[in-house]
């Protein structure tokens, strides 16, 4: 034999491992159950009895390819985790055995470990190793009888067949006379033989039935199909009466046979029905026996097979791949469960996922989710293949989805299998647009080719799909069963599909905006049937209606996305929260607080960032009012209208929205007219710094103000935008007070204005006041703290500011050009005048820290005035000063010894 050959033969051999590792995973069953029954024998003795001998039976004991019965296996498997030594009790022993169930029960211990599947495996594969390699011998010596025939031309090829089908037929009657005459259990001499022979017929039978069509084409595609269906109904004879071996050994032999036999030939696309019909053989040999690593190998090889023909093939070859894998997931689901309707229950897999301790899925189940998952996978992977394939595979992604929302009636737990087809829809839509892919390149360039051409319907198809899958949803949800997650479903595919279009079809370049926002207002127009559908079936419950009234007012503002300027857009988003606040007030939707949020977002989202800020600068000044005060009207209407409900999520929103957007309002307004009025430009002014840090330090407050009110999981995504709100802000106020400060340089432009009304107002005392309504509003003691001390030294700030432009004019601003007598005095009424209100407030609210403070800031002046301003007084002027301060002083202390002895502190 040349190398090739010899080639050939190694890999034909290493097909052996597949069937010894199936082999392992039923021998863990029928070993564990040999262990439990000699830990229960075990168990029941005194520790001084002896241990009854037992014979070896590594090569003819009870075979491990004998699944025990689920009942009997959990029972023998109960007895093993409560073995414990007996105790001494007069207790009967039925009742000691109920007992110690319950509390089996209860706590669910962990079973006792037992012996590895790598040892096993080792174990068997020493005994067992020559069981699996005869299969393999002579299977393939069926197999290589044709190759033979083919190289050598010594048969026609109707011989060769005939040849191989002789074979197979002979090996297959051979193991029926060994197991009839000598048996086929594991405590004979014969164990296994019959199984090997029988395996190896069938695996030649397949093989001859291939190549008389593929190779030869002796037979038509109908006789190729029932000759392998009848092999297929033989194998699930077989099966039956010689156990898991052969199941093994015709299930992976069915499937390698075309690898051998057909390898001279290109990929045909009936290859997929053959490999369908093995896989049927499979499970339904799973299906009578309940062989479940049957199922799972016939499926897993009909998946792999499926790929390793498409990769070899055309265009035409994926068609047949997609229909292929959606017909082998059918399968996977209706033969296990014996019925054209599954009947699948127990746990869904997203409950064992969440609860990973609860009860385990069943294995039908698991099947199904696999077989779903790799089918939806597997179609939205050859869907950029070309057009057909991309057409062909949302045509079957949609039908399967749906067929899973009807089957799932009678399957509960296969209801959330139906998200991974509608997922890989959206998928194979999205990737479609990112790569511009055939489909979306022929809709984008319909009208350059011919500006007369008619109506480009791809994206209209595709939105269509979506409608389709949210009408079923939504059909599926009036039934019982997870109604309010179906109810999800149906509000959320249709809208979340076309966001997925807008994003990476651009349809409104293609089609229009205008066309394209209609398809929004049909969306919307299902939504609301259905919301009125489900008001009327749900009432007094009104949480699926409000999912379908959000889903309605979220493809109205789609839709006016589309079609609206940048002011008007904003005031409509606005406005549509203003709706959800009065169907929320009319209607009692608590679920409306959800868009107020979002909306909310969306608004402010508009407001500061996109167009934003900036645009507010230069836009025309009405675009600019009908934009902010649109905003803030509309979010005063919806707190009025939530007036007198339990909404705090939504009170709180609108509350610091209207807040914020009043603030950046008057903001602006005052830039706008500043810049209008005075020289310069409206970003390089202590003014304008001061403006935007009100803007930015508001947000700030919104964010933290949220936080303290709302919580929730969203509290570090606000933090975060508090972080970086407060940045901008504080470091827009630093620049104010520095760089662009009217005493430290002219960078920043002049004083503009009469003493005190002037522009040392929005640059310094609106900050000062807005943090000083952050430490008032605020609970949080070290936020409280730092805005209050940040908001006393901007307001001092302003003060010193102020006082100075009122001596020194707008040219004397600057620090370095000294200080006036009158100027200094002034500072030093000033700081009394400050210490003489926190006193007064002090008496006024009792408080003792007040009047500490009140003390304090006294304490500052008189230290001023002799540090500092009695060196420039002179005559009379120095009397006088001193005398009033005098009396001052005496008056202040008269008053603090009053109210101590009237009140006791209270801090």
């Amino acid at each position: 034999m040349d190398m090739e050959g010899m080639l050939v033969l190694g890999g034909l051999i290493i097909l052996a491992i597949p069937i010894a590792v199936i082999y392992l995973l039923v021998a863990v069953s029928g070993l564990r159950s040999r262990i439990v029954d000699l830990e229960s024998a075990l168990a029941g003795r005194s520790p001084e009895a002896p241990i009854p001998a037992r014979a070896d039976t590594a090569q003819t004991g009870p075979s491990p390819w004998e699944t025990p019965e689920k009942g009997a296996d959990q029972s023998d498997a109960d007895t093993a985790e409560t073995t414990e030594p007996e105790p001494k009790s007069a207790e009967p022993a039925a009742a000691r055995v109920v007992a110690e169930r319950k509390a089996q029960m209860a706590s669910k211990p962990v079973e006792p470990a037992g012996p590895t599947p790598l040892q096993l495996f080792g174990s068997w594969l020493i005994a067992n190793w020559f069981y699996a390699v005869s299969a393999v011998s002579l299977a393939l010596a069926g197999l290589f009888l044709v190759q033979y025939g083919i190289e050598n031309d010594l048969f026609p090829p109707t011989a060769r067949v005939l040849a191989a089908l002789a074979f197979g037929g002979a090996l297959i009657a051979a193991g029926e006379v060994i197991r009839r005459r000598f048996g086929d259990s594991p405590d004979v001499a014969t164990a296994y033989i019959p199984s090997v022979f029988s395996g190896a017929g069938l695996v030649s039978l397949f093989g001859s039935i291939a190549a008389a069509r593929l190779l030869y084409e002796l037979i038509g595609v109908e006789v190729a199909f029932a000759g392998m269906a009848a092999v297929g109904l033989l194998g699930v004879g077989l099966g039956w009466l010689n156990g898991p071996l052969l199941a093994a050994v015709g299930v992976i032999g069915a499937f390698t046979a075309p690898l051998l036999v057909g390898s001279t030939v290109p990929a045909s696309p009936w290859l997929y029905v053959y490999f369908g019909v093995v896989a049927a053989v499979g499970l339904g040999i799973d299906t009578i026996r309940r062989w479940a690593w049957v199922s799972v190998l016939s499926v897993g090889l009909g998946f792999a097979m499926g790929w390793l023909t498409v990769l070899s093939g055309d265009e035409s070859m994926v068609l047949g791949f997609q229909a292929y894998v959606a017909i082998l997931a059918v399968l996977a689901i209706l033969v296990p469960a014996r019925s054209f309707r599954p009947d699948h229950g127990g746990t869904l897999v997203a409950a064992f996922l969440l609860d990973p301790k609860g009860d385990r899925p069943e294995f039908p189940t698991l099947l199904a989710l696999a077989a779903v998952l790799v089918t939806s996978g597997s179609v939205g992977w050859s869907a950029s293949a070309g057009t057909e394939p991309f057409w062909m595979a949302v045509v079957i992604l949609m039908i399967f989805a749906i067929a899973i929302v009807y089957w799932t009636l009678s399957a509960p737990a296969l209801q959330e299998l139906v998200l991974l087809p509608v997922a890989a829809v959206i998928a194979v839509i999205a990737i479609e647009g990112v790569e511009l892919g055939p489909v979306i390149t022929a809709f984008l360039t319909n009208y350059d080719t011919n500006p007369e051409a008619d109506f480009p319907l791809a994206v209209s198809l595709l939105w269509g799909v979506g409608m389709v899958l949210s009408a079923v949803a939504a059909q599926r949800a009036m039934r019982p069963g997870l109604s309010l997650a179906w109810g999800m479903g149906g509000a959320l595919v249709a809208p979340v599909l076309a966001v997925v279009l807008e994003l990476t079809w651009r349809p409104a370049e293609t089609i229009g905006a205008y066309a394209w926002a209609l398809h929004a207002i049909v969306m919307a127009a299902m939504m609301v049937s259905f919301a009125l559908r489900f008001a009327r079936a749900d009432a007094p419950d009104r949480t699926r209606t409000s999912i379908f009234v959000l889903s309605a007012l979220a493809s109205i503002t789609f839709a006016i996305v589309l079609i609206l300027s940048l002011a008007a857009l904003t005031v409509a988003l606005a406005v549509t929260v203003l709706v959800a606040a009065w169907l929320d007030r009319q209607f009692k939707l608590p679920l409306m607080q959800v868009f107020i949020a979002i909306g909310v977002a969306a608004v402010g989202a508009r407001l500061v960032g996109d167009p934003g800020l900036f645009w507010a600068l230069d836009a025309p000044l009405w675009e600019m009012v009908l934009a902010y005060a649109g905003s803030l009207a509309a979010f005063i209407a919806a707190m009025a209208l939530l007036r007198g409900m339990v909404r705090k999520t939504a009170t709180l929103i609108l509350d610091t929205a209207a807040w914020s957007t009043g603030g950046m309002l008057v903001s602006l307004l005052l830039i706008r007219f500043l810049d209008d009025v005075l020289p310069g430009h409206n970003t390089d002014t202590h003014w304008a710094m001061g403006l935007f840090a009100v803007i930015w330090l508001g947000l700030m407050l919104v964010q933290l103000l949220r936080i303290e009110g709302l919580g929730g999981v969203l509290a570090f995504v606000r933090g975060g935008l508090a972080l970086l709100f407060g940045l901008i802000g504080f470091a827009a106020l630093a620049l104010g007070l520095t760089v662009l400060s009217p005493l430290l340089n002219t960078w920043g432009d002049d004083v503009a204005g009469p003493p005190v009304l002037n522009t040392l107002i929005p640059a310094y005392l609106l900050p000062a006041l807005l943090l000083a309504f952050g430490a008032w509003r605020l609970r949080h003691r070290v936020l409280r703290w730092g805005l209050g001390t940040v908001a006393v030294g901007v307001a001092v700030y302003w003060a010193f500011a102020t006082v100075r432009h009122l001596w020194q004019g707008t040219q004397g601003m600057d620090l370095d050009k000294g200080f006036l007598q009158p100027e200094l005095y002034s500072y030093t009424v000033a700081i009394l005048l400050t210490g003489a209100v926190l006193f007064y407030q002090s008496l006024a609210r009792n408080a003792t820290a007040l009047r500490r403070a009140g003390l304090t800031v006294i304490g500052l002046a008189v230290a001023k005035v002799f540090l500092i301003d009695i060196s420039g007084l002179e005559g009379l002027t120095r009397v006088l000063s001193l005398v009033v301060l005098g009396l001052s002083l005496s008056g202040l202390a008269w008053l603090n010894r009053w109210a101590q002895s009237k009140s006791a502190p209270v801090d």
